[in-house]
């Protein structure tokens, strides 16, 4: 389930082991969230460790890929693997039925031996229930929705939420003329460069760390990115009390990549301010009593993996809505999710090597039973 890198990796994994596989998509067309994207998106990680089994992103996409890019490349995979992909199709509900699984889809009930769900974390916008939200009288929109800094030319804009996205769009709206931007944070994020000296990506630099002790990754990357980027307290932004691999592995909480932001808060272009508390007509209540009134406001305030619909009933939840799998990603007997983590080594890179570990738990179930 799911036509993005997950279920497309999974699928030509599968197919390269013998296994038929079927994606079923609800929309009209392969990785139709990063089509959704807004238009500056590039991949933090480094071009050659994102490429799905069996065909990597072409070199001359550059380092960091683009959107548009990197849609033509899941494009060209899908033609590439020969995958059958059934677009349109919305998947509501899944029941174990026997030995194989009933899918309730928006065209009628299928049955499969297998279900791999990658619908992504991404998949259901989420924004806080703020006191006076729907009496805003200014654009208010959550990041899903943002296309262009270009959109928002002169006016003052109010992000919220310092994850990549919001530190991306502010940015963007920077870039674009924003008369002013304002970057509302909750907690001290951690910032990280992309590159370390501007040339090797960090991302090779986290796979390393990762297999250190996360103290000792911890004070590494601090180390390194106050090296590169400098004391940031001074900005508005000090950095997160928890090190930044203790989040990443233990609250999944990935870092903000610089891309711009630091630089934009040296020259004063973005403005860090409180936690928005709640909204009085135009204005925006801030945590510690203070106001901001702008034109326009974008919620970069996350997304929800939303598998209750799905799955909720099979208790295979956690509390948060994440799916409780095993080693390889299997939560119930035929019933697998990719996608769904956020390591610091890279999730495209993680897809691809999650691809392989369901393709052969699948492949093992499938001799098991043809014994």
């Amino acid at each position: 389930m799911g036509a993005g890198p997950g279920g497309l990796g999974v699928a030509a994994a599968l197919r390269s082991s013998g296994i038929p596989a079927v994606i079923l998509e609800r929309a009209s067309s392969v990785g139709a969230s990063w089509r959704g994207h807004y238009e500056r998106l590039h991949l933090h990680t480094a071009r050659t460790l994102s490429g799905l089994p069996g065909l990597g992103i072409p070199r001359a996409a550059g380092t960091w890929v683009s959107r548009d890019d990197f849609v033509a490349y899941l494009e060209t995979y899908a033609r590439h693997h020969g995958l059958d992909i059934r677009l349109g199709l919305e998947v509501h509900r899944l029941d174990p039925d026997g030995p194989r699984w009933r899918v309730e889809t928006s065209a009628g009930a299928l049955h499969f031996r297998a279900v791999v769900v990658a619908t992504g974390q991404n998949c259901v916008p989420f924004i806080p229930s703020w006191p006076g939200r729907e009496n805003f009288p200014g654009a208010f929109l959550h990041s899903s929705r943002f296309r262009s800094g270009e959109d928002h030319r002169g006016q003052d804009v109010l992000v919220v939420g310092a994850g990549n996205s919001g530190a991306e769009i502010a940015v963007d709206l920077v870039e674009h003329g924003a008369a002013r931007v304002s970057l509302s944070i909750r907690r001290p994020p951690n910032v990280v460069p992309r590159a370390v000296a501007g040339l090797v990506p960090a991302q090779f630099v986290s796979i390393l760390l990762s297999r250190l002790p996360l103290a000792v990754a911890d004070a590494f990357a601090r180390a390194t990115a106050r090296l590169t980027l400098g004391d940031l307290a001074s900005l508005g932004l000090p950095h997160s009390e928890r090190g930044i691999y203790t989040e990443m592995v233990r609250d999944r909480q990935i870092p903000i990549i610089d891309v711009g932001l630091v630089a934009a808060l040296r020259a004063r272009r973005v403005h860090i301010l409180p936690a928005v508390e709640g909204f009085e007509g135009r204005r925006a209540r801030l945590q510690g009593g203070g106001t901001v009134e702008p034109d326009a406001v974008i919620a970069a305030t996350g997304y929800r993996a939303g598998l209750e619909r799905l799955v909720g009933h099979l208790a295979v939840l956690g509390a948060d809505g994440s799916p409780i799998v095993d080693r390889s990603l299997q939560a119930a007997p035929g019933l697998h999710f990719v996608g769904f983590s956020n390591p610091p080594t890279g999730n495209l890179r993680q897809m691809r090597i999650d691809a392989w570990r369901v393709a052969r738990r699948l492949r093992q179930a499938s001799a098991r039973a043809a014994a």
